[in-house]
């Protein structure tokens, strides 16, 4: 009997700490992106092109972002319900990652899956001590700073099945967080 109870609490703990995301974004009019954020952006939108606005939802947040093309990289600027800038990340390819930083997360991931595939890979630059001004300047003149994160969307095959990853790592190529990737529902999809 206690041995059932135990595994059943472990379920239970195992299931509310697992993280997964379950987001929902929609494009919406650039009059209904928050005001403070467009002019905090405002400064480094020149010479953007395919600029669109986005607010995104999992069910416990919302945020705003603000997608672009600048030079041959594509941007997502984030920014809370109030406003606030949260991250600027951007899409880099395997040529970007320093070596080692690659390494190590390659290494990380073969311990991790028997087969894994790389779908998309962006450079993350967090707000991290609410220095808007800064995260900005950092992440449009793509500095390696200390503070700078990866962003991996990831397949995987860990024992049967392939599953969805999102995956953050440090500068360091070390692992700072996983989230599985729910796909999204297509119920307006009519065949």
């Amino acid at each position: 009997m206690k041995r059932w109870f135990l595994f059943l609490m472990f379920l239970a703990a195992y299931s509310t700490f697992a993280q997964t995301k379950r987001e929902r974004e929609y494009r919406i009019k650039k009059e209904e992106f928050p005001k403070t954020s467009y002019e905090t952006l405002t400064p480094y939108l020149e010479g953007v092109k395919r600029l669109r606005f986005y607010k995104e939802e999992d069910g416990q947040k919302q945020s705003f972002e603000a997608k672009f093309k600048k030079g041959r990289l594509k941007y997502s600027v984030e920014f809370d319900e109030n406003g606030l800038l949260e991250d600027v990340e951007f899409v880099i390819r395997r040529t970007d990652f320093p070596d080692e930083t690659l390494y190590a997360i390659e290494r990380y991931l073969n311990t991790q899956f028997k087969k894994h595939r790389i779908k998309k890979m962006q450079q993350q630059y967090l707000n991290v001590n609410e220095n808007t001004s800064m995260t900005l300047r950092n992440a449009f003149q793509n500095l390696l700073i200390p503070e700078l994160r990866y962003e991996l969307v990831i397949t995987g095959k860990a024992e049967k099945s392939w599953k969805s990853y999102e995956m953050v790592f440090d500068h360091d190529g070390n692992h700072v967080s996983t989230r599985t990737i729910v796909p999204a529902k297509y119920d307006h999809v009519l065949y």
